[in-house]
């Protein structure tokens, strides 16, 4: 799969989504480790990158091992748009490191305080001020362009097949659709038939990438083979769970399922995790950060209620790495 001219990715690659508060750099990390073919920072607020807002500044960091990796950048303000585009194209030069390969405009987002305010999938409402607004920013920048957005506001306005064409015809490179309204939320089974038609329109020769609800390598093909996606994203599912991209390649490659994850794997990939949060963002807050993760690696374990309650409270490193040991002596069977 190609996008644009300067980024080629293997055939039904597996992208990890943009999630705010998830998608840090310690955790792109541990994701790109097991397999992730193509990722992407937090969303970034435009209006929080022209302020120079030390929050957003800092999610513009990436390193040359996450490569080929998108910035997401959100609003509703053209102009404002167009600057955070510009930074997002020259964040080696902003925070150092590698930068970013192309910029992604996040349409989709549905929580209310983006949405409510006309931003992420709140732009579902003004369809030609979203368009207006791509193209500004195809404009604005050198780098590919793309867009993550949904059907439509709700069930009575799912506009995503006229609108792709649009998006398209405004110059962006690729298109990431989530199978919900932005009223579902995140409610209800993704409808993965208008994505389906989407790429079957013979007028859209951009990639079409499926997102939405692929939480096992079973749906990984389907979505495939059913609907002829050139790519899927994949969100939720790989919060406790990053080596989902590891067992959908297997499964897309030899149409064998992987055994679960042992213990002692998850215990070591809880150490590598931990140790990068500590390493990108200092003792206090990399720990702090990390708690949403550490028991999420363990949820399976019966009788596991005291131990996570330790993993969700404890500040220092080292009774962590203890806790992480007695994990694997008690349950690693």
């Amino acid at each position: 799969m190609k996008i644009g001219d300067s980024i080629e990715l293997r055939d039904r690659p597996l992208l990890l989504a943009p999630m705010e508060d998830v998608t840090d750099p310690s955790f792109r990390f541990v994701c790109k480790e097991y397999g992730a073919d193509m990722m992407y920072t937090e969303f970034i607020s435009s209006d929080g990158l022209i302020r120079d807002a030390k929050k957003s500044l800092a999610k513009l960091a990436t390193s040359d091992d996450e490569a080929p990796i998108g910035i997401q950048i959100y609003g509703n303000i053209p102009e404002a748009m167009v600057d955070a585009a510009r930074m997002a194209e020259k964040a080696a030069e902003l925070v150092g490191g590698h930068g970013a390969d192309l910029v992604d405009i996040n349409f989709g987002c549905p929580v209310n305080k983006i949405a409510r305010r006309g931003a992420g999938s709140g732009m579902m409402r003004e369809p030609d001020k979203m368009v207006e607004i791509t193209r500004m920013v195809v404009d604005a920048v050198k780098l590919p362009v793309t867009v993550k957005t949904r059907l439509g506001w709700d069930e009575d306005s799912k506009i995503i097949v006229e609108l792709a064409e649009r998006l398209q015809d405004a110059g962006i490179k690729a298109l990431t659709i989530h199978g919900r309204t932005r009223c579902q939320m995140y409610k209800g089974d993704a409808d993965w038939t208008l994505i389906g038609k989407v790429k079957e329109n013979p007028r859209m020769h951009i990639p079409i990438i499926g997102n939405g609800d692929i939480d096992s390598p079973e749906k990984a093909r389907e979505a495939f083979d059913r609907y002829g996606v050139d790519g899927i994203m994949i969100g939720r599912a790989t919060y406790g769970h990053p080596w989902i991209f590891r067992e959908i390649r297997h499964y897309l490659d030899t149409g064998e399922l992987l055994p679960p994850m042992s213990v002692a794997e998850r215990v070591a990939l809880a150490k590598r995790h931990l140790a990068k949060s500590i390493e990108v963002k200092g003792e206090r807050r990399g720990i702090f950060e990390m708690r949403r993760h550490l028991s999420c690696y363990f949820k399976c374990l019966p009788d596991f209620k005291d131990t996570r309650m330790k993993l969700v409270t404890l500040t220092d490193p080292e009774e962590l790495y203890s806790t992480l040991d007695y994990i694997l002596e008690r349950w690693g069977y």
